[in-house]
């Protein structure tokens, strides 16, 4: 449910067309800006871990490029999670500020699904697939894909009349223990994600196939088009209440909450 202060009185799609998409859960993180469903231009930041540095300067570009001005901007769809704690922070700050300040509506498109649509790149194309991260000690954030059943006759169409081949979620989002979460999916599944080269002896182990290394990256324009669809439906997120997904809470989070627990003892007397 939007918020009413985000009303349909204050979005118009003809009036403010412009979406902004962020991607910035991984080490590299990209933007993109889009009218009428179609993307205008995107950019990937120049070197990893680069969120904080070019993440605000590379919004500014695209829609300078573009005479884009802020009141112009309809939508903003963001990358959720999980990933990096601090990219994810930057990007959903910024959609929710963004949304404040103008009105603009708010999409959060879930991580995993926005890599799992990479493995449509692959030949042949999978018609399930895992998405891999990792999530330390020994563990993965995951989660499991099927390709719509209708994704290979669309393939079959013409350019003009083609819709892209889309994954959906079969499972949500979760930290696993590899082994078995690998030994739970079936031998058709596929794999994806840079959580592989974490834990390459076990996934290796499993036999599935594993995807080129080239598609694991996350990419604004991707979180583009699933944040899209879910605008067209109407489908938009409260800003007040979107937070990334973490899945588990930051590392620093864990060690401040385990420093202040309270401590339980007995206090024994003698009479």
């Amino acid at each position: 449910m939007i918020p009413s202060s985000m009303s349909r009185d204050r979005f118009d799609r003809s009036k403010r067309p412009y979406v902004l998409a962020f991607e910035t859960s991984g080490a590299i993180g990209s933007v993109a800006l889009g009218c009428a469903g179609e993307i205008l231009s995107a950019k990937t930041f120049s070197r990893p871990r680069a969120h904080a540095a070019e993440f605000l300067p590379t919004i500014d570009d695209l829609c300078q490029r573009h005479g884009v001005e802020p009141h112009d901007v309809g939508c903003v769809y963001v990358s959720s999670g999980p990933g990096s704690f601090t990219g994810l922070r930057i990007a959903v700050t910024a959609a929710r500020t963004i949304a404040f300040a103008t009105g603009a509506l708010v999409v959060g498109v879930p991580t995993l699904e926005v890599i799992a649509q990479n493995a449509a790149e692959a030949s042949p194309r999978p018609t399930e697939v895992a998405v891999l991260l990792d999530a330390k000690r020994g563990r993965f954030f995951a989660a499991t894909f099927r390709l719509e059943p209708n994704a290979e006759a669309l393939a079959e169409r013409g350019p003009e009349e083609k819709s892209p081949p889309r994954y959906v979620p079969t499972s949500d989002p979760s930290e696993v223990d590899p082994e078995s979460f690998l030994a739970a999916t079936g031998n058709a599944c596929a794999v994806i994600g840079e959580g592989i080269a974490y834990h390459r002896e076990c996934v290796d182990a499993s036999n599935r196939r594993i995807l080129p290394e080239g598609l694991y990256r996350p990419r604004a324009e991707i979180v583009f088009r699933l944040g899209d669809e879910r605008a067209l439906r109407d489908d938009f997120d409260n800003p007040r209440t979107l937070t990334p997904l973490y899945i588990r809470p930051p590392e620093a989070e864990e060690v401040w909450a385990r420093r202040h627990e309270p401590t339980t003892g007995t206090t024994g007397s003698t009479g």
